[in-house]
């Protein structure tokens, strides 16, 4: 005969097997059942119990948490209590050895206690997490009367006086776990239990409702009228759906793991059946569909608490106006409701004017009316949705004022969203499988609009008063929002240009809502071009007048220009931190003052070449004493036509001062203040030799220095002035420290003492250690000779890496290509690294074979990058 746990661990191996052809869809009730077997076997079997004299002093096991819910997942922690009527007996040591520590033998997880009926009472009483264990205690076996008088002992003597404030205590916890953990319907590596919308919000709910209507079960709240029965059935199906990713999480890993890191994302997709349809990754749609669940629970979790809370405690409470002039609707106990449902069959519009007036009034609907709305979706046909009155309501919803409370997620969460707006649906809940989008596309388009509404309030402490003064100025706002809600809707069709295919989707839907032909125009535009000028001012020089023009050329007037500024800046905040930071935020404003001037101005306004220089010869002669003019005038005659049209007179008054200073030294350096705090302006002045800023790039990466961007300039007297915008350094106090430390390295690896492909290929050892697996695209190289009249622009898109503008650069020279301008940027989950380059008769590249060179030479930097 087979041991008890001999047999748990046939018994677990045979059900873990049929997990995984897919035969065991009850899966976590199960193992809860076989570990049951295990205890009730054990404790029947036990030599020590027969010694413990029961008949006097009685003793029970008792199931706790997950195991006592039989959630029981393959890794989970096993919960158990032994219990004691009275004092813990002696024997009770041997107990635990005889049963628990077998499975401390196999690998299970046992959380264990020992405890008299007293203790765990007083225990419960003063500790809610104690309590809310016991909430899910579940009896195993011994006396059953003991599990009795537990359970009676927790109902009357802890929930009856400590009920309020356990309800407090549920939702100040959740709120701090949702903090700790992030919203897991958004985030890129969401928290399938601890996050918002993850189990511990199902097992809230749980906890509320034996709390406050005494039930243990969730689908007894069916039965009592506190969730209708749909709302059951989808919360069932979540929760089913988020144990069997948990259960693979655990599978993939070998541990218990709660967090659905890159590394196991494309693997469970594919282990959960998923596979790629109509241009969408298998990983993509299994996170799609994971983000839709818990959102479910993410909803029903705040509707549910909000409800149950006692007034004054509700974790989203608000002032409430207390009438309302709408027949039909009407404002109860702080939130919205239809009067009935024969008021809604009657009026059909109150579907829609139900939100408005909570969009207006800041005031949620109730759970009864989030349900009927559900229930009435059907009513919206094609005449309803282009009906004026719904137009109307629909567009004083999209300018009400931003409200703690998101109408719009609310009438996505309802389904009168898609309903009223049909080409939406495709981008529900659909997933972008990179780093870069942290939001599934519809979530991202409706926290653009909500950031756009808190950005152009007049009230906002964000970006100063630009963003107010432009939404002002421009004569029909609402276009922007419009624009701002449908910018990504192209991603439905994702085999086709997004943003093409958005501007002919809008097109179809504001002809069917009846707006005037110029306002479709101008969404179709914002929305076709809503990438171009971040692309512009990220990718490119903007310091290239001819380009700035050529950007200008594409607005119609200039209202199109601050309404597309608006939308770059929502878009790249909404996307999140990889899209939009300080420097992003420099280079949109300076592009769009540019456009700005010339749309204002006109482009016959613009100075011509000679005239820019002649101005700043006249600034420079004026302001740079330290230089008799005669030599100024020598050094003006050897500075590249660039160097003088692009580079400001302040800036090269300084320029002069370090050339004066490096007198016989290979190389002074400046690390001046930047665009911003966050920023330092490098000036390395040198004489020139080759691969002098490739060098300078990599002692800059060596000492953790983020380059932004470059420019490098050679006077014909063979001086190289290399400009490098890069991050300020974190600690702040050591930062003469640092610009210390990098000289002497520079000064090294000129000299030759320092070989500085050795150190970088150290830190990038380091790096690759340490860096976790994630989406990766394939890399990328365009070598483009159309854009700029003067340069050949290498677009190299990769994964970044240390030392990566050293190791290119290096071989754009060992190419015999020079480096006139380096920009660093992103495109999705990738680095783009730009260089303007000529060759070394100052000629664009264009011979094909030279082309297919410069490719082969970077794709082999980017292969060796990244191998281990």
């Amino acid at each position: 005969m087979n041991s008890p746990v001999e047999d748990l661990q046939e018994e677990r191996e045979a059900l873990v097997t049929r997990f995984v052809k897919g035969r065991a869809p009850d899966f976590v009730d199960q193992h809860a059942e076989i570990l049951d077997d295990y205890f009730q076997e054990s404790f029947a079997r036990s030599s020590v119990g027969p010694r413990m004299h029961m008949e006097k002093n009685p003793c029970v096991l008792i199931a706790l948490g997950g195991y006592g819910r039989k959630e029981q997942c393959l890794h989970s922690d096993v919960d158990v209590l032994l219990l004691f009527k009275k004092r813990v007996p002696e024997e009770a040591k041997e107990l635990v050895q005889e049963i628990f520590y077998p499975l401390w033998d196999i690998g299970l997880e046992v959380g264990h206690g020992t405890r008299s009926l007293r203790e765990c009472t007083r225990l419960a009483a003063e500790d809610f997490e104690v309590l809310t264990s016991m909430l899910d205690a579940r009896f195993l076996c011994g006396i059953s009367s003991l599990y009795s008088d537990l359970m009676e002992g927790i109902q009357d003597k802890v929930l009856k006086r400590r009920g309020r404030s356990l309800l407090k205590w549920l939702v100040e916890t959740s709120q701090t776990r949702h903090a700790q953990f992030g919203d897991s319907a958004y985030l890129l590596e969401p928290n399938v239990k601890e996050g918002l919308g993850g189990l511990r919000d199902y097992h809230a709910i749980r906890w509320v409702a034996w709390c406050k209507y005494r039930v243990k079960q969730v689908s007894e709240l069916v039965d009592n009228g506190h969730l209708a029965r749909d709302e059951f059935e989808g919360l069932s199906e979540a929760v089913s759906f988020i144990w069997k990713v948990r259960n693979w999480l655990h599978k993939i890993t070998g541990r218990k793991c709660d967090q659905l890191y890159f590394e196991h994302q494309v693997k469970l997709a594919g282990d959960l059946g998923f596979e790629d349809v109509n241009g969408q990754q298998a990983v993509e749609r299994c996170l799609g569909e994971m983000h839709g669940h818990m959102e479910f629970v993410k909803h029903l979790h705040r509707s549910f608490l909000n409800r149950v809370m006692p007034r004054g405690q509700k974790p989203y409470r608000r002032k409430i106006v207390s009438r309302l002039r709408i027949p039909g609707l009407r404002i109860l106990k702080e939130a919205l409701h239809f009067e009935s449902p024969e008021a809604v069959r009657k009026n059909p519009l109150l579907l829609i004017k139900i939100f408005e007036q909570s969009a207006l009034l800041g005031v949620p609907l109730s759970i009864d009316a989030v349900r009927l709305v559900r229930k009435r979706l059907a009513m919206i046909d094609e005449g309803y949705r282009s009906s004026d009155a719904v137009v109307q309501s629909l567009r004083r919803i999209l300018v009400s004022p931003p409200q703690t409370f998101n109408v719009l997620n609310e009438m996505l969460n309802t389904g009168i969203l898609v309903a009223l707006l049909p080409e939406m649906k495709a981008i529900v809940n659909r997933i972008q499988y990179d780093e870069y989008h942290v939001h599934p596309v519809d979530k991202h388009s409706l926290l653009a609009v909500r950031i756009l509404k808190e950005l152009t309030d007049p009230q906002s402490e964000q970006g100063g008063t630009l963003y107010p003064q432009l939404r002002e100025e421009v004569a029909n706002p609402e276009l922007v929002l419009w624009a701002a809600l449908f910018h990504d809707v192209g991603k439905g069709v994702p085999e086709k240009n997004h943003s093409e295919q958005g501007a002919e989707i809008v097109r179809r839907v504001f002809t069917r809502m009846g707006f005037p032909s110029d306002d479709i125009d101008t969404i179709s535009f914002l929305v076709r071009e809503h990438l171009s000028m971040v692309k512009t001012a990220t990718q490119r020089d903007i310091q290239d007048e001819k380009l700035v023009v050529q950007f200008a050329r594409k607005f119609r007037h200039i209202d199109d220009l601050k309404m597309l500024y608006l939308l770059s800046v929502v878009d790249c905040m909404a996307t999140g931190p990889k899209a939009w930071n300080s420097w992003t935020d420099v280079l949109l404003r300076e592009l769009f003052f540019k456009v700005h001037h010339i749309l204002r101005k006109g482009e016959l306004a613009t100075r011509t070449s000679g005239e820019i220089v002649d101005k700043k010869r006249e600034e420079v002669f004026r302001q740079a004493h330290s230089m008799p003019r005669q030599k100024l005038e020598a050094l003006f005659e050897n500075m590249s036509p660039r160097y003088l049209l692009y580079t400001p007179s302040k800036d090269m008054v300084r320029h002069v001062e370090l050339y004066q200073m490096l007198g016989d030294a290979p190389f002074v350096i400046d690390p001046g203040t930047g665009p911003a705090d966050y920023f330092r302006t490098v000036t390395v002045c040198a004489k020139d030799r080759p691969g002098l800023f490739s060098s300078i790039a990599g002692v800059l990466t060596l000492n953790n220095l983020d380059i932004l961007n470059a420019n490098i300039y050679t006077w014909r007297n063979q001086i190289g002035l290399d400009i490098f915008t890069v991050r300020a350094p974190r600690d702040s106090l050591r930062e003469d420290e640092i610009w210390s430390k990098l000289r002497n390295d520079l000064y090294a690896a000129l000299s030759g003492a320092l070989d500085l492909d050795a150190a970088l290929d150290e830190k990038l050892l380091s790096y690759r250690s340490a860096r976790k697996a994630g989406p990766k695209k394939p890399d990328r190289v365009v070598v483009d000779n159309e854009n700029s009249d003067f340069f050949t622009i290498v677009e190299v898109h990769t994964h970044d890496l240390p030392g990566l503008l050293y190791k290119i650069t290096s071989a754009l020279f060992r190419r015999n290509l020079d480096v006139l301008i380096a920009k660093i940027a992103t495109d999705v989950d990738q680095v783009v690294d730009i260089f303007y380059v000529r060759d070394t008769d100052g000629q664009k590249v264009a011979d094909e074979e030279a082309v297919a060179g410069i490719k082969d030479a970077i794709g082999q930097v980017l292969q060796n990058g990244r191998e281990p």
